[in-house]
């Protein structure tokens, strides 16, 4: 999705807390749809939990309706690198993979988290793609310190990808959130060069999509769902981080 140039903004403690409790919300949602994912379920069901839940919770959804946007979830399936959108035809197979991403707004602070989840059971080598992505990210969770770069992010994402065999989507990056949930900085997962050091108070989403052949990508005629240009299977997780003077907070950890 497109990013909103705001500049840097750094949280105050009090902002974090905010913050944290928007992800808490956002994270259980998605959790509830994580356990959902089986085969015979569509993406539009996926879709609707969303809808219940965030209408129970009195929050709001950061995807609907943004720029056009038709869902409160991103559900991409297989080859779908991010963006897809939910579909009541789109039923769930055995051993299909599914990138859930998911945002909601809570008390004027936006909660941005993704996961990719397996349909039954998945081939080893689909398995070994989501574990190296999840692996990927938790690997960039390690290096936000103060002062670290944020291309060291980068670094720790590419390297871990490419020396399992998978590539990383260049196309997508991460993003700063907060009031917004596209705020500057770009977060890449590869290396493009040095990027400026973090900072306590930056707030980052960090999210590693991973392909299994190719980086490149295709956009569907939809205009949203961005698909691998040679079909081979995608994963993507997610988290908001927050930059301490110690260790980092995953604000969309449960």
């Amino acid at each position: 999705m497109a990013r909103e140039k705001r500049g840097i903004v750094l949280k105050s403690t009090r902002e974090l807390e905010f913050m944290r409790a928007a992800n808490v919300q956002t994270a259980e949602v998605l959790d509830l749809m994580c356990k959902a994912v089986a085969p015979g379920v569509t993406t539009w069901d996926l879709d609707q939990i969303a809808r219940r839940e965030v209408k129970a919770r009195g929050i709001k959804s950061a995807f609907l309706g943004y720029h056009g946007f038709p869902a409160m979830l991103c559900a991409s399936v297989n080859e779908e690198i991010v963006h897809g959108i939910p579909n009541q035809r789109r039923v769930l197979k055995e051993g299909d993979i599914v990138s859930l991403d998911f945002g909601t707004f809570v008390d004027g602070y936006c909660g941005d988290t993704a996961r990719t989840v397996g349909v039954g059971k998945i081939h080893p080598e689909a398995q070994r793609l989501l574990d190296v992505t999840s692996e990927c990210l938790e690997r960039a969770i390690k290096v936000c310190r103060a002062d670290q770069r944020l291309s060291d992010i980068a670094i720790a994402v590419q390297t871990f990808a490419e020396d399992n065999g998978f590539s990383v989507v260049r196309d997508f990056v991460g993003h700063g959130i907060g009031t917004a949930m596209h705020e500057d900085p770009q977060v890449p997962n590869y290396y493009d060069g040095p990027r400026p050091r973090m900072k306590p108070g930056l707030v980052i989403a960090i999210e590693p999509m991973i392909n299994m052949g190719t980086h490149e990508v295709e956009v569907l005629t939809d205009g949203w769902t961005a698909v691998t240009r040679d079909r081979k299977l995608s994963a993507h997780f997610e988290h908001s981080i927050g930059i301490t003077d110690g260790d980092p907070i995953v604000l969309s950890r449960l």
